[in-house]
């Protein structure tokens, strides 16, 4: 009797939840940060955090928009998978944005939603929805859990899925029974993914054809991508670039792949980008895409897009090669594995030096301008005061809009991993939370986020978030009073008229910071701005700054919708 009663005991201690297995399988991923909001399809596996001492932290967020976007942040400058837990219905509805934008711009995320009891899916119980449905479209891959046994291996799968071959989200659904269910806890979680393999090595073959091509090139243009960001691929391509002495332009999400500095680099390309990139690209007979999308943003007019360059495209995800521009060179491979192979190699190239005089030339005498104000303040001067007071070293988060490309321009990017911005999906509200999330990856480093007045009154909840992890982001909102963006194509092409896109009833945001108590400052002048915005800036407390920039200012230089780079308005040289 007493073998059996100690038999029972051990058996009973072996017994856990499905929450209390999700805890673990987290711990097991060395997951250090999930972002997360309860509700009542998870309050089995928040009574699991609660009752386990994890070896992470939870960080409660003031919506789920934000705490996925607060996941994307973290992700982006950490290349570890963002963890966020959401409940059922409107708590996993509420991510999908995030989702959706993780997605485009190729973001690891893991989040984890509840989902009513199994009994009861297809009833339309109180906060169903169909997450597998509304998901499928817009993850990498998305799981269900039907039965707690199977708990452990899918949560290992997920983080397996989304952060190999091309990074991406993946949804856990976790009905409310599987996280209640008692599962022994010696189930077998090996990996079980025979149909998921991503190419990770490069075809030699392709790589000799790409040299070759350089080899016999004239006009050769890198491009350079977040690709490369998420590869840890910048020094493979400083020494390619280095060694042949070639012209460098990037995608918005590229930025800091190659050092803004470099007497290479030529500036962004696509519909904000420099006449000197975008007229390299335009005239390149030879144009090498390093882990890029060719997405509209970048090419323009896709017919007058490189129209005399044989195009390769470096990519670990093949359904983007071909996609959009007809390439003569696919390689599909990790572009760090891809780089190492192409600088084993070696070519005998032509001399280039006229090809890179020309660049050089343009980048000359046609550079970023603007307009000093004299009223309020020019927003690409003081994004120039915050480069010069970071010294360059702050990661900087945006939203999106006129804000998020002076900060593309006038903010150089030296190194990988500082520059986090939505691009594809183009989230407003993105810049506020993703700051939280770069913040809690790196507590040590300067984390500034430049938004926008209405982008900020997206996720401004979130500064609550701030001020109760003491987290020292610098929340510089570049306040126009206007959907800026929006305003500036009703200016240029529906004759100025500015239908719903001026906010003329913006709350003070100086008080709307202290009520949440963070410090804040408005400046409306630059002759405000003083030594007191390097003290600001490299503070250890959160700070928001309103600063009053000119209303009517453009981002120049642009590109119409429907007309190709080459055809960029608002270019002004030097000597004008």
């Amino acid at each position: 009797m007493k073998v059996e009663v100690e038999h029972s005991e051990e058996t009973a201690e072996n017994i856990k939840t499905g929450a209390d297995l999700l805890v673990e399988a987290l711990a097991e991923q060395d997951v250090d940060t999930v972002f997360g909001y309860p509700g009542g399809a998870v309050l089995p596996i928040y009574d699991a955090l609660y009752r386990h001492e994890s070896s992470f932290k939870h960080i409660l967020c003031r919506h789920e928009q934000g705490l996925i976007h607060a996941a994307e942040g973290y992700a982006r400058v950490s290349s570890k998978p963002g963890v966020v837990i959401a409940t059922s219905g409107p708590g996993a509805t509420n991510l999908i944005t995030g989702i959706t934008d993780a997605m485009m711009d190729s973001l690891p995320i893991v989040a984890f939603t509840g989902q009513v009891s199994s009994k009861v899916i297809g009833t339309d119980a109180f906060q169903e929805a169909d997450v597998i449905g509304l998901t499928t479209p817009v993850t990498k891959h998305n799981y269900q859990v039907t039965d707690v046994k199977d708990l452990k291996r899918i949560v290992k799968e997920a983080f397996h899925i989304a952060s190999t071959g091309r990074p991406g989200p993946v949804v856990v659904d976790i009905p409310k029974n599987i996280s209640e269910a008692a599962a022994e806890t010696a189930e077998n979680d090996e990996i079980r993914l025979p149909g998921y393999q991503p190419t990770t090595k490069p075809n030699p073959l392709q790589i000799n054809r790409l040299l070759e091509a350089l080899e016999k090139s004239e006009r050769p243009v890198v491009l350079t991508g977040a690709g490369i960001q998420f590869a840890n691929a910048s020094e493979e391509l400083r020494t390619f670039v280095g060694r042949y002495n070639l012209p460098v332009v990037s995608t918005l999400l590229g930025l800091g792949a190659f050092n803004a500095d470099d007497k290479n680099f030529l500036g962004m390309a696509g519909m904000h980008g420099t006449y000197a990139a975008n007229m390299a690209v335009h005239d390149a007979d030879l144009l090498i895409n390093f882990g890029a999308r060719f997405d509209d943003r970048l090419t323009g007019k896709i017919s007058d897009f490189a129209p005399h360059a044989k195009i390769a495209h470096i990519d670990i995800d093949p359904a983007e090669i071909g996609k959009n521009i007809p390439t003569q060179i696919p390689v599909v491979a990790d572009v760090k594995e891809a780089l190492e192979l192409i600088n084993q190699g070696h070519c005998d190239m032509k001399a280039i030096d006229s090809w890179i005089h020309k660049t050089q030339q343009d980048k000359e005498e046609n550079p970023l301008w603007y307009d000093r104000t004299k009223e309020l303040i020019s927003p690409q001067w003081f994004i120039e005061q915050v480069y010069k007071v970071t010294e360059g070293n702050a990661i900087v988060t945006t939203d999106v809009g006129q804000h998020q490309m002076w900060s593309a321009q006038f903010y150089k990017f030296n190194q990988p991993n500082h520059f986090v911005t939505s691009g594809g999906l183009g989230t407003m509200g993105f810049g506020l939370p993703a700051a939280i999330g770069a913040q809690l990856a790196f507590p040590n480093k300067n984390v500034v986020a430049i938004v926008g007045d209405g982008g900020f009154q997206m996720t401004m909840q979130e500064l609550a978030t701030l001020k109760q992890y003491n987290l020292p982001v610098k929340v510089i909102i570049v306040n126009n009073e206007a959907l800026g963006m929006v305003r500036q194509w009703q200016e240029k092409f529906y004759d100025e008229r500015y239908s719903e896109s001026l906010m003329q009833t913006n709350p003070d945001f100086v008080k709307l910071g202290e009520s949440f108590g963070i410090k804040s400052v408005r400046y409306t002048s630059e002759d405000e701005i003083d030594d007191e915005l390097k003290d600001i800036l490299t503070s250890d407390e959160p700070v928001l700054i309103d600063a009053r920039v000119e209303k009517l200012d453009l981002v120049y230089p642009m590109v119409p919708a429907g007309k190709g780079n080459h055809e960029m308005i608002g270019v002004r040289p030097c000597s004008e």
